[in-house]
């Protein structure tokens, strides 16, 4: 899979160039300093993740994230814990704070590479067909899939697609998040933030900021935390 790199500290491209040479998975295409130039090569250079720095001078890593192609993935490496959940905000599938630790980077680069297999089985009939009370019929990689509402977890936005997480397999499709959020049954489903549905059955736990399903830690947006905590905590004394 082709990376590049943008970042404004040279000490910090080089950190993530070594993660990436030890990377199976990864090549290594370019590191930038700033959006622009980035920007620039990516106009002429197909780059499947971009690895974005988000406190930068000139455009941030933010508002260049909003103009990536949007089958590039993005995940953001920045030494400021408090911008996790802006980074929802703009589809990045994983944040990764400064120094990043090795794991970390290993697990972000794995979901990357699924993501990846995913939107190349993607067909461009791919869709929601049929929708009924208990299930809806999903049209993805060629195929037709009876999903039920009991077994979905959680459905993640990005861009124009969603990737609906059951508890054996993800699954992608063309719809936009608002688009599926009005028509799934609203008594079992949540949007907690710009990015993510979750099935309120399949929490686990959830606190100030976050709700967990299963391994997975979903942040709560701060214009949703009021509507999920009252929805949530309804009924409970």
């Amino acid at each position: 899979m082709k990376c590049i790199i943008v970042d404004d500290e040279p000490l910090a491209r080089r950190a993530m160039e070594f993660l990436i040479d030890e990377s199976s998975g990864l090549e290594l295409a370019g590191q930038f300093p700033d959006a622009v130039s980035a920007g620039n090569f990516m106009k002429n250079t197909d780059v499947d993740l971009v690895f974005l720095d988000i406190k930068m001078p000139g455009i941030n890593g933010l508002e260049f994230a909003k103009t990536i192609p949007e089958k590039t993935l993005v995940v953001f490496t920045t030494a400021f814990a408090e911008y996790a959940l802006d980074s929802y905000e703009v589809d990045a599938i994983d944040y990764l704070v400064k120094p990043v630790e090795k794991e970390k980077f290993d697990r972000a680069v794995t979901k990357a590479l699924s993501y990846r297999k995913l939107f190349d089985s993607m067909d461009a009939s791919d869709g929601i067909e049929t929708l009924s009370k208990e299930y809806m019929y999903v049209k993805s990689e060629r195929r037709y899939y009876k999903i039920m509402f009991s077994e979905l977890l959680y459905i993640e936005g990005l861009k124009d697609y969603v990737i609906l997480h059951l508890p054996d397999k993800k699954i992608i499709t063309r719809k936009n998040l608002k688009t599926i959020y009005d028509i799934l049954p609203g008594e079992l489903f949540l949007r907690v933030n710009k990015s993510y549905i979750v099935n309120t059955e399949k929490i686990d736990s959830f606190y100030n900021n976050d709700i967990f399903i299963g391994r997975a830690e979903i942040p709560i947006g701060h214009s949703y935390r009021d509507n999920v905590f009252s929805r949530l905590l309804s009924g409970v004394e």
